[in-house]
């Protein structure tokens, strides 16, 4: 395999064994804008991809201060315990713009990233979201390849990283605060209705406040149609810190996915997310030409400018544009 350092002893074979160098040197490669790179990316994914599609995906969202590192660390290790190879992704939008809100994962996660079962990686620096969820896919499609069988794929950002996180997964995980009250009223209706269960956690601080929350959102979900006929979410109380309740939530993830499979949506779902997939990557590739063409940087602040001033339509300017793409 040619283009560079960054590529050279990335084969197939290595990243299929289960070589965590060779892993982690294939996710660079594919996070690489050279075109050398892309392509040796290309064909290396494509090599892997019948490895790949046997993982448990699990997404994991919840307000700032909810405990998903907590609750992520300590549900990894459980998993690792009992034989399972353990990887967390991680889909933050905002790291483009701060340079990077993840810095801390490893140390957020401290008996996972000690665990030689796991593997932790944060979401690679994209100028769009479905950028950065179309490269935490062919990440989440290589760590499949090289012998991880759960897929933890967190939301470090806020907004839209949950739905694009959906996209990635086949079960999404909502993490609440104990003490309803305010806390529901602030939940995005959008939230609820990608949650596949919803765990109020903390369980261990406050009892009676997440049994009491745990009701309050049972309530809130009872009015939602379900995505399936064939799963109604359910509501947990865990403790990230503790464990408390990760066995049971462990078991309905599998539930879902056993009942799911029966019915044959959980294929139909993942061959909805490879179409939303594929379109995310275009986007990213016309982005990328938008901001790294010579002729279009030349251009565009001109035709910026002259609609400011009122001499060119918006319309007229992105006839413009589009043509410049050779569109």
């Amino acid at each position: 395999m040619t283009g560079g350092s960054q590529t050279r002893s990335v084969t197939a074979e290595d990243v299929a064994r289960g070589d965590r160098a060779a892993l982690a040197r294939a996710i660079t490669l594919m996070e690489s804008r050279r075109p050398d790179h892309r392509e040796a990316a290309r064909a290396l994914l494509q090599e892997l991809m019948p490895r790949t599609g046997k993982a448990v995906r699990v997404g994991i969202t919840g307000v700032p201060g909810v405990g998903k590192s907590t609750t992520i660390d300590t549900l990894g290790s459980l998993l690792t315990e009992n034989g399972h190879k353990v990887a967390v992704l991680a889909v933050d939008p905002s790291s483009t713009r701060t340079g990077g809100a993840i810095l801390g994962d490893k140390t957020r996660m401290a008996k996972l990233s000690a665990d030689p079962n796991a593997f932790i990686r944060p979401s690679p620096s994209s100028g769009t979201l479905g950028g950065v969820a179309a490269k935490t896919r062919e990440t989440m499609l290589l760590c499949e390849a090289a012998g991880f069988d759960v897929i933890l794929v967190e939301t470090v950002g806020v907004g839209q990283s949950e739905t694009a996180v959906a996209d990635l997964t086949d079960f999404f995980l909502v993490l609440m605060l104990p003490g309803a009250g305010d806390e529901l009223q602030g939940i995005k209706k959008g939230i609820l209705e990608l949650a596949d269960l919803i765990a109020v956690n903390k369980a261990d601080d406050a009892s009676a406040k997440a049994k009491a929350a745990a009701a309050e959102y049972k309530a809130a979900l009872h009015i939602l149609t379900p995505a399936s006929a064939a799963w109604t979410p359910p509501v947990l109380t865990i403790s990230g810190l503790t464990g408390q309740g990760l066995d049971e939530l462990w078991a309905k993830v599998l539930d879902h996915r056993q009942r799911l499979e029966a019915t044959g949506e959980l294929a139909a779902k993942r061959r909805t997310q490879d179409t939303k997939w594929m379109w995310a990557m275009v986007h990213e590739r016309l982005h990328e030409r938008l901001t790294h063409d010579p002729a279009l940087r030349r251009r565009v602040p001109e035709i910026e400018r002259a609609i400011a001033e009122g001499g060119l339509s918006p319309t007229a300017a992105a006839s413009e544009i589009v043509t410049l793409l050779g569109l």
